[in-house]
């Protein structure tokens, strides 16, 4: 299929009602009970039924899957099936699956394992990176006295340009990070492009990359953009949290990182993992795959779970769209007085579903609050913010409000969204329901 259509594509109303219906939560807040728009999925996202019910069925159970126990051996099973569906949706066939309590531990993990073993002067990340590789860049950096380059970011585009990036390598640089897509412009960086050209440079450079801002809303393939590290968040994925996932490269498995002796030496797990995360992973797998056998027939689960994943990422784009253009009902954000989409990327296939916008008669905490009065759940990026304000001030803005929708999210709520939003553009905004 064409995953490059410029406006995307809707998914049927039936389609979306399903789809809802398998979330916990999407149309009505569980503590006030009152109707919701349910817009920060950047730094939360919407919880797959089916996820968090294998996850406690497998929790309650006493057994111990290292086990020889007829019990123990099914979560066992659960286990390894949990991995098969992270190599599925990584097209990883070689290096190891690392996992910890949170996305930033696997990032530490990772960056530290580089910096501490492979030798080289320097190295190099992006102004835009989420503090869990920034601050691990920095922090290792310090303690093993190697210059951090960072590359900066394009405030047209909101991303940071491959050049920008590969103008910084050289034949003393041992580690690369960058993300695949920003956490708040949601601009795509060309990943391919970006290990490509670095390789050219040096080809036995480390490469890791953070994905966890992407996950949700496109492919990600170790296979295509060989990097030696990737790392990515269940709970953003739909998953519970407490759980981090992230894969090393054969070559970055060997590398020295902390272990237990008993174990094999290109194994990255320390204590027994939780099997009730390993089968919430999987029931994410098999929702995306449903997603996709709505639209083709194959017996491969990688072509069927791109293909869900692309559909995720066509309705996406069609809802980012009409949020942007309006529709025959109502303004977009492009056309309303008194409200700016920045970092406005004119391309919508180089953009995930992550929107930066601004009010002239409202500060960004006041229009959060307003928001929310109003029933829809964004979140302020501020320049007070530690998370917010390198990124921020590389593209010259003083503050934003984030709005990240889903695919779970039809046209009809952008519609509500864009009715409220010219509301809050007026001098007096009147938050009434209509």
């Amino acid at each position: 299929m064409n995953n490059k259509i410029e406006h995307g594509e809707l998914f049927s109303d039936l389609m979306i009602k399903e789809i809802k219906d398998k979330f916990y939560h999407v149309d009505i807040d569980p503590i006030s009970n009152k109707r919701r728009l349910f817009f920060d999925n950047s730094g939360g996202a919407f919880r797959l039924k089916a996820a968090s019910h294998s996850f406690k069925k497998l929790d309650d159970l006493p057994d111990c899957p290292e086990h020889n126990n007829g019990t123990a051996k099914w979560l066992m099973d659960k286990q390894k099936e949990g991995y098969k569906s992270i190599e599925t949706i990584l097209n990883s066939h070689s290096g190891s699956i690392v996992t910890s309590l949170t996305a930033s531990m696997v990032m530490f993990d990772m960056v530290r394992a580089v910096m501490e073993n492979i030798p080289g002067g320097n190295v190099v990340t992006t102004m835009l990176e989420h503090p869990s590789a920034y601050d691990a860049m920095v922090s290792y950096a310090q303690k093993t006295g190697k210059e951090l380059r960072v590359a900066k970011t394009n405030p047209l585009t909101g991303g940071v340009d491959v050049d920008e990036i590969v103008k910084l390598i050289d034949q003393d640089t041992c580690l690369l990070t960058f993300m695949y897509a920003s956490n708040i412009s949601g601009a795509l960086l060309d990943a391919e492009q970006i290990v490509a050209q670095a390789r050219k440079i040096k080809p036995s450079l480390y490469i890791v990359a953070d994905a966890v801002q992407h996950a949700p809303h496109g492919i990600i393939d170790v296979s295509k953009v060989p990097v030696d590290g990737i790392n990515f968040a269940p709970y953003k994925f739909f998953g519970p949290r407490g759980f981090g996932v992230g894969y090393v490269s054969e070559r970055l498995s060997k590398v020295s990182h902390d272990k237990l002796i008993a174990k094999p030496y290109d194994y990255w797990q320390l204590g027994s993992p939780a099997p009730g995360h390993f089968a919430a992973i999987t029931e994410v797998f098999n929702y995306v795959c449903w997603i996709g056998k709505q639209y083709i027939s194959s017996t491969d689960n990688r072509t069927v779970f791109v293909e869900g994943m692309n559909r995720i990422k066509l309705h996406e784009r069609a809802l980012m769209h009409a949020m942007l253009e309006g529709t025959s009902n109502v303004q977009g954000i492009r056309h309303m007085e008194g409200v700016h989409a920045y970092l406005d990327c004119k391309d919508l296939t180089q953009k995930d579903f992550i929107m930066a916008i601004g009010f002239d008669n409202l500060d960004d905490k006041q229009a959060v609050e307003m928001y929310e009065a109003a029933g829809v759940i964004t979140f302020e990026r501020l320049l007070s913010s530690p998370y917010s304000s390198r990124m921020l001030e590389s593209f010259g803005l003083k503050g934003s409000v984030r709005v990240s929708p889903i695919h779970c999210h039809s046209i009809e709520d952008i519609e509500a969204f864009l009715k409220i939003t010219k509301k809050l553009c007026s001098k007096y905004p009147d938050l009434k329901p209509d």
